[in-house]
């Protein structure tokens, strides 16, 4: 399967035994569940674009998670997660306000040409790294609005600096049915940040981050806020 392929609902089923039957029940769960939970991110993010960047070797087992994209939030692209929470959902061990999904932020525009090369397209390859690392954490340690955190990067030698905050715009909250979740936003931000994050409040670096505009960003060409 490629990077960049078209949802389509359905699939091969087998047909005619009782394992073909189950397996037919497991997959219309997981449509549904599916359909819930993208009903719940365009509540907050609007519209999902048609395309997902689906990863070779799946989340689940092992690979990257795929990629969801929203271009009619706010300005830039959002990103969001759809593999962390399964169909009871658990995922994700809870902070105070439960169990969620990931979802960041590039001021790019999403790239609707051939190229793979853009500026757009290596920020989105960044930010599914920054996912996989933390959705893969998560499964075994608390990580809450506020927390900082620092994420092994595209190189051995190297670490992101990310701090993480409740993302409600609007109150608009993440629900998946009658489930209720929330979106747990990654902001890759400078170790200079960081610091003032850790020494000051994560609330305070908020604040400097929005009167400069950066937030929710994560594009790191821009100067630091501290």
């Amino acid at each position: 399967m490629g990077l960049f392929d078209k949802i389509f609902g359905g699939g091969n089923k087998k047909q005619g035994n009782t394992g073909g039957e189950e397996e037919k029940k497991a997959q219309e769960r997981a449509e549904q569940d599916y359909q819930l939970k993208e009903q719940g991110l365009e509540n907050v993010l609007g519209k999902m674009h048609d395309v997902v960047g689906h990863a070779v070797i799946p989340f689940a087992a092992g690979g990257t998670v795929d990629m969801y994209y929203f271009s009619n939030h706010i300005a830039g692209t959002g990103f969001a997660t759809m593999e962390l929470l399964d169909e009871n959902g658990s995922g994700p061990q809870p902070n105070e306000y439960g169990t969620y999904e990931l979802v960041a932020f590039t001021r790019y525009p999403y790239n609707t040409n051939e190229n793979r090369d853009t500026a757009f397209d290596t920020i989105e390859r960044h930010i599914c790294g920054l996912f996989t690392v933390i959705g893969n954490y998560a499964s075994d340690a608390v990580l809450k609005p506020g927390d900082t955190c620092e994420v092994p990067g595209d190189n051995d030698d190297e670490y992101c600096c990310v701090v993480f905050d409740l993302y409600k715009p609007g109150n608009k909250e993440f629900n998946v049915g009658n489930r209720k979740h929330h979106l747990l936003l990654v902001i890759e931000i400078f170790n200079s940040e960081m610091e003032f994050a850790r020494k000051n409040g994560s609330s305070l670096l908020f604040e400097k981050l929005k009167q400069a505009g950066h937030y929710p960003y994560s594009d790191l060409d821009r100067e630091a806020v501290v």
